[in-house]
């Protein structure tokens, strides 16, 4: 025998032997040099065995991930979740990039899990899971995914705030982070209702702002409910919602208080009943206060008012006035229409003369801690969003966005607003 034949007798025993060794996925893939089909196995009859042995050793479990491996933009709320069919889970972890371990719970009937709190916006997570079938066969998934960022998600700031109480008058109001031009898309996944039973309608005002109100004030003591359903909603092109949650705010007692400037006196209407009148001075000739009805949406028992952020100013730019300490404040516009206490005028102009900037003055006294006074009497009894109906000044109507100030609109253009 020459030395090649050694050789080649040599290399078919060695692979032989790794067959032995190696068992059936070597069989399955090596056969002798010279094309004998005996000498692998049986051909394809075994590779046929072979793979229906493979097939029985496999997993039922069936894995399903969500966001899919590699998806950029997820949801923050219900985008992550795992899902098994014909198995049950049996053990998920869910990590951002850096390793941070993310809490989450596997649902009782281990067909399910999800993360126990809202994620991160522009962070990358990594989810491994681990189920098993009826036979115990282990099965495994993993899956890599971003989160939405900033740039491309946009949230609405709402008030009032959860568990608060306001007056009838205040709306549910929405201000969006980005402008949003799918306006009907977005508000129909936005709900709010009453407990009162009355219908409630969002309106537009502009791309960044929605509010809900009804046709009349809200019913004292009625619960309001909002839902923003917004995660995943396309706001805009390449703009996606991320919020999910459910706010409740209750109403207080109805009180309406309607200040007449011809008179000069304010009524204070509590549940349709006059429970107290106030001597008012309101805008001078040259300054008349705003009309119409507007909502008390900022307390403040001191605060700074200086005429030149409201363009009040002398030839020297300065405010034509700077009170540094104006007792018991309300705001009732954001131009800085307030409702307010006044120890600097004489008393004889409460109910005499209107002699204001704009505002509504109350007498007072300086340092907001006489609870005798008119002004710190309203201050105590008023809650945010009290209605001030403001009548008889001889100037327009206060813009409806100027504030909470839609009740200035009647229903049928409240409703004009809305994209739905």
């Amino acid at each position: 025998m020459t030395d090649s034949r050694r050789r080649r007798g040599r290399r078919k025993g060695l692979a032989a032997v790794s067959a032995l060794v190696g068992g059936v996925l070597v069989l399955s893939a090596c056969s002798s040099d010279d094309g004998d089909k005996s000498s692998a196995g049986g051909g394809k009859e075994s590779q046929n065995q072979v793979d229906e042995a493979a097939a029985k050793k496999t997993s039922e479990a069936d894995i399903k991930i969500a966001p899919k491996d590699g998806s950029d933009n997820a949801g923050i709320n219900n985008a992550a979740k795992v899902r098994v069919s014909k198995g049950s889970l049996t053990d998920v972890t869910m990590t951002t990039d850096d390793g941070t371990a993310v809490e989450g719970q596997i649902a009782a009937d281990k067909k399910s899990w999800k993360p126990s709190a809202q994620l991160d916006r522009a962070k990358t997570y990594k989810i491994t899971a681990t189920a098993v079938d009826s036979e115990g066969r282990k099965a495994h998934e993993n899956a890599k995914f971003t989160t939405v960022s900033p740039k491309n998600s946009f949230i609405g700031n709402f008030t009032p705030e959860d568990g608060s109480t306001v007056g009838v008058g205040m709306p549910v109001s929405i201000n969006f982070d980005k402008a949003i031009t799918n306006k009907k898309d977005v508000q129909s996944h936005i709900k709010v209702s009453s407990s009162s039973g009355q219908e409630v309608v969002g309106h537009w005002f502009g791309d960044n702002r929605l509010d809900f109100r009804p046709e009349d004030y809200w019913k004292g003591n009625s619960t309001v409910t909002l839902k923003l359903a917004l995660d995943g909603v396309e706001g805009a092109d390449g703009v996606t919602g991320v919020q999910q949650k459910t706010v409740q705010f209750k109403i207080g007692r109805n009180q309406v208080s309607v200040v007449d400037a011809k008179t000069k006196q304010m009524k204070v209407m509590r549940d349709g009943k006059v429970i107290k009148t106030i001597p008012i001075s309101a805008g001078s000739p040259e300054n008349k206060t705003y009309e119409g009805q507007m909502v008390i949406s900022e307390k403040f028992k001191e605060t700074r008012m200086d005429g030149a952020t409201v363009g009040f100013t002398d030839g020297d730019g300065k405010g034509e006035y700077d009170i540094k300490d104006v007792p018991h404040a309300m705001r009732l516009s954001q131009s800085g229409t307030f409702i307010h206490g006044n120890y600097w005028g004489a008393k004889s102009i409460f109910g005499g003369a209107n002699t204001s900037h704009g505002c509504v003055g109350l007498q007072d006294a300086k340092g907001a801690n006489d609870k005798s006074t008119p002004g710190a009497w309203f201050y105590d009894n008023s809650m945010i969003g009290d209605v001030v109906d403001v009548r008889n000044t001889g100037d327009k109507t206060i813009q409806p966005d100027n504030g909470f100030n839609g009740w200035v609109m009647d229903w049928a253009q409240w409703k004009a607003g809305s994209a739905v």
